[in-house]
């Protein structure tokens, strides 16, 4: 009788949040697969990032796993062997440790606080930025990662929708950090003028929005993508890759344009970009009229726009869109696995 192969190890990572979050744990997630190349590693995250796992080259397979909001999720849903490691990425507190230790894993890896005191692990930093935070985390527990291991691969012969275009994305998941949606527009009006192909993106729910900022920039209906549903990741990720620019606040399509080497003009408040901004270099530009010293003066999920925010003028984006260099596009990453299928 043939015995049955051997199970793989299995690490599990919990990052149970969107997709800004999924793509700042890109260079732990590479981290993690470059120092357990034996083990199959399982990320618990919302099934739609599904794709975005995929492009990372780091994750075999995907549980879906999600909250609402920012909340720890009450269960994963685990079969099979337990897992040989957990890793907590989903943030500093005593639920997410103790989901994680309901599976009896044979190891957690996770910051240290008072109401786990058997999980070993680093102090949390309060104002750390959101990438630096999980490298921090794993180079305590002897794993070299590096922050600046941030790019993804996406489909190479999946074609954008424009080419070349100048990307407005108006939406944010809390007014807070909304710039208004007038001030998009005479942004895309002004770049529609002097030549440029604009369109505007939305997520799901944002359709209203997104075509208010194409009807005060003059642009068709066409130039609007989503809105109704989320535009489907490899369009996004081919509309992004291929774009001239992204204009953006403080939200996913921000860490998106990172991840992809597109340059991009970031708006931020009320939360500073060294806690959630882009690499510092010409490829992306940082608006922020806060107080570095004060990095979190408001409440990002607050229901009004942030003043900060608001202190950003169109004059300033402008500026900050003729500053950016012409995007080079480097050779592509070399995906190293797909996600595996649902046992």
């Amino acid at each position: 009788m043939t015995r049955p192969a051997h199970p793989r190890p299995r690490l599990l990572v919990l990052r149970a949040l969107g997709l800004g979050d999924l793509l700042t744990a890109v260079p732990a997630l590479r981290a993690l697969r470059h120092s357990h190349p034996s083990h199959e590693l399982l990320l618990a995250a919302p099934g739609r990032l599904a794709e975005v796992a995929a492009a990372t080259g780091a994750v075999d397979r995907l549980l879906p796993t999600s909250a609402p909001g920012r909340a720890v999720p009450t269960r994963i849903d685990w079969t099979g062997p337990l897992p040989d490691v957990a890793v907590d990425l989903h943030g500093n507190g005593a639920p997410s440790h103790l989901l994680l230790n309901a599976l009896s894993p044979g190891r957690t890896l996770a910051y240290a606080h008072p109401a786990t005191p058997h999980i070993p692990g680093p102090l949390w930093r309060e104002n750390e930025h959101e990438g630096a935070r999980w490298c921090r985390l794993l180079s305590w527990y002897g794993i070299p990662a590096d922050p600046g291991d941030q790019r993804i691969t996406t489909a190479q012969d999946h074609p954008s929708p424009a080419p070349g275009a100048v990307v407005l994305h108006p939406g944010a998941d809390a007014p807070a950090r909304r710039w208004p949606a007038e001030r998009f527009a005479a942004v895309g009006r002004t770049l529609a003028a002097t030549g440029h192909r604009v369109v505007v993106t939305a997520g799901v729910g944002e359709s209203a929005l997104a075509h208010e900022v194409a009807r005060g920039a003059g642009l068709p209906r066409t130039a609007v993508l989503g809105g109704d549903a989320d535009v489907p990741f490899t369009e996004l990720a081919a509309l992004i890759a291929q774009a001239r620019v992204v204009v953006v606040g403080d939200t996913g399509l921000a860490h998106l344009a990172t991840a992809l080497a597109t340059p991009s003009v970031v708006l931020f408040g009320p939360v500073a970009p060294q806690l959630w901004g882009p690499p510092r270099c010409a490829l992306h530009q940082a608006l922020w009229y806060g107080d570095d010293d004060t990095p979190r003066p408001g409440d990002a999920h607050g229901a009004v726009p942030d003043e900060r925010l608001l202190s950003i003028s169109v004059e300033d984006v402008l500026a900050a869109v003729d500053r950016l260099p012409h995007p080079t596009r480097p050779a592509p990453i070399t995906r190293t696995r797909a996600l595996s299928p649902e046992p």
